[in-house]
């Protein structure tokens, strides 16, 4: 038999993994945004070929408003868990008693499945019998109204999300080589300008990659948000991921839902490509 050589034998070594991404991620994948040039629905069959109309009737009716909410979720539930999580990162690293059982029971938020963290806010959140309300004494209706409907779903997400932030970062934290804090000690730096002076940018690279990852993430997000509110109230917190969902299986109107998913995969990739691009800057 004829000797492969090592660019053949790569390939072929690769190809049951390039045949399971084909089947399972780019076929569907390409299927669905070509949906999006259809008219199509989930209780009729057929379809019919209307061009760029789908995305012109997106750009032109609620796609503004739920990339507003988007981004105020998405910019929301990613800050708020990073500065909680680095200032728990920061305490843990000080060397705090009990630093080794807190740690343990931060992660507590972070193990449980989203859905089950939803009903536990949901509960929570409760205008006839929630803690909250029980707390402040009051019966408002934190979800039911639009003013505070995204604040309770961020406060969510939030409490679910930063132990993951809070590890990563103190991971980061304990990289760092103390001989650093005691020179800037010595040259007669406080706690605060040594925070910003060796912590921040000893921590650049880390907390970059770890802000940009939730970013991504929580501009997809969907359980929670459908969970405690479905979009809700009056579209208050429709994001993207609710939005397209609505479409297509309570619309039945697959070509405008495919035709959202495809700008709103758009504005993923631009996500994903400054990822990458701070990703390759910091190998460097």
């Amino acid at each position: 038999m004829r000797r492969l050589s090592d660019a053949q034998f790569a390939w072929l070594l690769m190809l049951p993994g390039l045949a399971l991404f084909g089947a399972i991620i780019a076929y569907p994948l390409v299927s669905a945004l070509v949906t999006g040039f259809f008219e199509q629905s989930l209780v009729r069959p057929g379809r019919l070929f209307v061009g760029l109309a789908n995305f012109a009737d997106v750009l032109g009716g609620d796609f503004w408003p739920v990339f507003r909410n988007t981004m105020i979720f998405t910019v929301g539930a990613t800050v708020a868990p990073f500065v909680l999580g680095y200032a728990l990162a920061l305490a843990l690293n000080a060397g705090i008693r009990g630093s080794g059982v807190l740690r343990g029971l931060f992660l507590f938020p972070w193990v449980i499945p989203g859905v089950v963290v939803s009903f536990l806010w949901l509960w929570i959140f409760n205008a006839n019998y929630g803690v909250l309300n029980g707390i402040l004494g009051t019966h408002f209706s934190w979800l039911g109204n639009p003013d505070t409907a995204m604040l309770a779903v961020i406060v969510t997400k939030t409490w679910a999300s930063f132990p993951w932030m809070m590890v990563m970062l103190l991971a980061g934290l304990q990289t760092m080589p103390k001989e650093l804090h005691e020179a800037a000690s010595v040259d007669g730096a406080g706690t605060i300008r040594r925070f910003w002076s060796v912590t921040v940018p000893h921590m650049k690279g880390i907390a970059g990659i770890v802000f940009l990852l939730e970013f991504i993430w929580n501009f997809q997000h969907f359980d929670t948000i459908y969970v405690l509110t479905g979009g809700g109230p009056a579209g208050a917190t429709k994001t993207f991921a609710v939005a397209v969902y609505d479409t297509a299986f309570k619309g039945f109107d697959l070509g405008h839902a495919t035709a959202l998913g495809g700008l709103w995969m758009l504005l993923l990739l631009i996500l994903v490509a400054v990822y990458l691009r701070h990703e390759k800057e910091d190998v460097r």
